[in-house]
């Protein structure tokens, strides 16, 4: 299937966000990336529930929101009420994953687990049929505009051959982090399906062609 693209609003300008969510409305992209960080979990604090509250006002994509917190049990029905389509949480941060991911599916909206780079996939496999999404973090979490690890290729592979043994072939693998034209097609050929970017879209010269330029990829 065409892989999907959800354009990171960490990397939009806060000044004129509801400009930049109207570009993505207006653009090739698919779906919109929400990173919340609290401090804790990584070292940043980026946004949280009034700024998504402003952003669903004038979204007309889906809402994917990556939760990079503790304890993300605490604001499910939260995110559900907000308009989060998809909710990701990480792994690392949920001692109790496959009660994390229950609640999300019966809060209405897609249950995703991301996983920090040195996170082996074999992490997943007892989970893999209650997944509607794998993100893996292609960078260290917490900044935009890091470096992609090139292990991430053959950590895709691997993570697609998994959700195929374990009859979850439907669940979409998300790369999160340095996706630009670079690595865009080596990314899907691994096994992608959703590819974040950032400063690849918002902070290239003509937005709207980067993002068509990523969806064609």
């Amino acid at each position: 299937m065409p892989h999907l693209l959800a354009p990171s609003i960490l990397a939009a300008d806060f000044a004129n966000l509801q400009r930049d969510v109207e570009l993505v409305n207006a653009s090739a992209a698919h779906w919109f990336h929400l990173d919340v960080m609290d401090g804790v979990f990584v070292p940043n604090i980026s946004f949280g529930m009034p700024v998504i509250q402003a952003i669903a006002k004038h979204a007309k994509k889906p809402l994917d929101v990556h939760l990079m917190i503790v304890d993300p049990d605490r604001y499910i029905q939260t995110f559900a009420d907000l308009g989060a389509d998809v909710l990701t949480v990480h792994a690392e941060a949920c001692p109790h994953l496959h009660r994390t991911l229950g609640a999300i599916r019966d809060a209405g909206m897609k249950a995703g687990v991301a996983l920090n780079p040195h996170t082996p996939v074999e992490t997943l496999r007892d989970v893999a049929g209650d997944l509607d999404l794998v993100c893996l973090m292609s960078v260290n979490p917490g900044f935009g505009g890091q470096s992609f690890i090139d292990r991430t290729f053959a950590k895709t592979t691997a993570l697609r051959t998994l959700l195929e043994e374990e009859g979850a072939k439907e669940a979409l693998i998300e790369i999160d982090g340095g996706v630009g034209m670079g690595n865009a097609r080596a990314l899907v050929d691994a096994g992608a399906n959703v590819l974040v970017a950032g400063s690849s879209v918002f902070r290239s010269e003509d937005p709207m062609a980067a993002a068509l330029n990523l969806v064609n990829a």
